[in-house]
C-alpha cells in the first residue's frame, strides 16, 4: 500500500502520480479526510487514557497518605471515565480500519520513467528478437488446438468434460513438454534463486499481501469452507514467507523461484479469444521473486528480465518486450515489462511473461522489512517478480512454431536433455 506519510505530506503528487493511472483526485482526499478522523478518534482516545492513567496515579497517592474518601472518589472518576474510553477506542479502531481499506484499495504510484498512457495501446516496444520479424510458411500457420489433435497430444474436449472448459488436459509428448520446460526454467535459475515448493492454496492475508484482494476476489478461486485460495501465481505464497519478519540486510537481494500450478477465473474473458490455450483457468508457471533494498532493485530487475530474455532465445520464439504505461500497470506495480511470444497459427501475440518491480508496496501490506547493516530504524523491503515463464502460451508457440510440412513438430535444442533427445513429435 501506499505510505500515507507521502499522502499527508505530499497530497498534490500522490494525485498526479494516481492520475496517470485514471484514479480520480477526490479518492485521495477522502482519504485524507478519512485519515483526519482517524487522527482525531485516536487522539480523543489516548487523552482519555492519560486521564486514566493520572486518575489511577492519584488514586495511589490517596490510599498511601491515608485518605480513603478522596481515594474512592477518584477511582470513581476513573470507573466512569474507563467506559468513555472504551467507546473511543472502539471508535478509533473503526476510523482506523476505513483508512486501511482506502490505502488497500488504491493502485501503487507509478514509476516515475513508467510512461504514460491509458492502455495497452499505448504501450511502446522496447525491442524484439530477432530484430527482423520471420517469415512463416504455412505448415506454421496452423493453431496449436489442431495441431494437438492431429498428433495426439492435446485434448481440449476431455478437458472439459473432467473440469469445464479452460481446462486443458495435455497428453503423451504435450504433457511431457510441460515437465520438460518446468525442469529447464529451474535448472537455468538454479544459479542465483533458491528453489521453493510453496502450497497451493493460501489464506486471506496471504492474497492481501500481494494486493490481489480485495480488488480481484472475482479473479480468484475461493474455497469458502476452509477460507483458502487458490493461487494465480507463486507470487503470492514467496510475497508472504516473510510476512511480518524483520530481515538483516546482508540476507538481501533474497532471490527465490518457485514452479506451481496458478489458477484464474479469467472473469472478465468474455468476448475474449478463448480457444485453445490462448486463455485458460488453470496453468503451470516458473516464477522469479525477490526481496531487495530499494538501491538493489534497479539490479534485481534488471537480471530478471535479461534471464526471460535468455530463456525465449534459447526456445527459439520469436518474441517482444513492451514498457507497459502507467494505465496498464497491474495494480500493486510500478514498473512492468511484458513479454509477448508470436503464435503465427493463432496470428497474435501472447504474453507469456510479466517483470515487476513494486517499490514497497506489497511490503508495508505484508509488514516485510530489514534491519540495514549501518543500524537505523527497520527498512520497507522492495519486493519484485517475474515469470519465467508461463507455459501454456509458450507449449502453444512451440508447436505452431516448430510444426514442419510433413505435420510433426521439432522442438528446440535447449529442451533436449529434459526429453532424453526425443526432439520431434509424431502422431501416436
Amino acid at each position: 500500500m501506499i505510505d500515507i506519510r507521502l499522502v499527508r505530506e505530499d497530497p498534490a503528487a500522490v494525485k498526479a502520480a494516481l492520475g496517470r493511472r485514471s484514479v480520480p483526485p477526490s479518492e485521495v482526499d477522502e482519504l485524507l479526510a478519512a485519515d483526519e478522523r482517524a487522527r482525531a478518534a485516536v487522539g480523543a482516545r489516548d487523552e482519555v487514557r492519560g486521564r486514566i492513567k493520572d486518575l489511577s496515579r492519584q488514586v495511589g497517592e490517596a490510599k498511601r497518605s491515608g485518605d480513603d474518601a478522596r481515594a474512592a472518589e477518584l477511582a470513581e472518576q476513573s470507573r466512569a471515565l474507563g467506559d468513555e474510553e472504551k467507546s473511543l477506542d472502539a471508535a478509533a479502531d473503526a476510523a482506523q480500519e476505513e483508512v486501511r481499506t482506502k490505502l488497500l484499495w488504491l493502485p501503487n504510484l507509478p514509476a516515475a520513467d513508467a510512461p504514460d498512457g491509458a492502455g495497452p495501446e499505448d504501450n511502446p516496444v522496447v525491442r524484439r528478437w530477432p530484430a527482423e520479424p520471420r517469415a512463416y510458411g504455412d505448415h506454421q500457420r496452423v493453431p496449436h488446438w489442431d495441431i494437438g489433435v492431429e498428433l495426439g497430444i492435446l485434448d481440449l474436449e476431455r478437458g472439459a468434460k473432467l473440469s469445464g472448459s479452460m481446462f486443458p488436459l495435455y497428453r503423451g509428448a504435450g504433457s511431457r513438454l510441460i515437465r520438460a520446460l518446468t525442469a529447464f526454467a529451474l535448472d537455468r535459475h538454479a544459479d542465483a534463486f533458491e528453489e521453493i515448493r510453496p502450497p497451493t492454496f493460501v489464506r486471506s492475508d496471504t492474497m492481501l499481501s500481494t494486493g490481489h484482494l480485495p480488488k480481484f476476489s472475482d479473479e480468484a478461486y475461493h474455497m469458502e469452507r476452509d477460507d483458502l485460495w487458490a493461487i494465480p501465481t507463486a507470487e503470492v505464497p514467496l510475497t508472504s514467507m516473510h510476512r511480518g519478519d524483520i530481515l538483516d540486510e546482508a540476507q538481501l537481494p533474497m532471490r527465490l523461484t518457485a514452479a506451481t500450478p496458478c489458477f484464474r477465473r479469467e472473469a472478465g474473458a468474455a468476448g475474449r479469444d478463448t480457444r485453445g490455450l490462448l486463455r485458460v483457468h488453470e496453468f503451470d508457471k516458473v516464477e522469479l521473486f525477490a526481496y531487495a533494498t530499494a538501491e538493489q532493485s534497479p539490479a534485481v530487475h534488471d537480471d530478471m528480465l535479461r534471464r526471460v530474455d535468455d530463456m525465449l532465445q534459447a526456445l527459439e520464439l520469436e518474441y517482444r518486450v513492451l514498457d507497459l504505461c502507467a494505465g496498464d500497470l497491474g495494480n500493486s506495480s510500478a514498473r512492468t515489462f511484458d513479454f509477448e511470444v508470436y503464435s503465427p497459427g493463432a496470428d497474435q501475440w501472447l504474453e507469456v511473461s510479466s517483470v515487476s518491480w513494486f517499490g514497497d508496496y506489497q511490503s508495508r501490506r505484508a509488514n516485510i522489512r530489514y534491519r540495514p547493516s549501518g543500524g537505523g530504524s527497520p527498512v520497507f523491503v522492495h519486493t519484485l517478480n517475474g515469470s519465467a515463464l508461463a507455459w501454456a502460451r509458450i507449449w502453444a508457440a512451440l508447436v505452431e512454431t516448430g510444426r514442419r510440412p510433413d505435420g510433426s513438430v521439432r522442438l528446440p535444442d535447449a529442451l533436449a536433455p529434459y526429453l532424453g533427445e526425443a526432439l520431434t513429435i509424431t502422431a501416436r
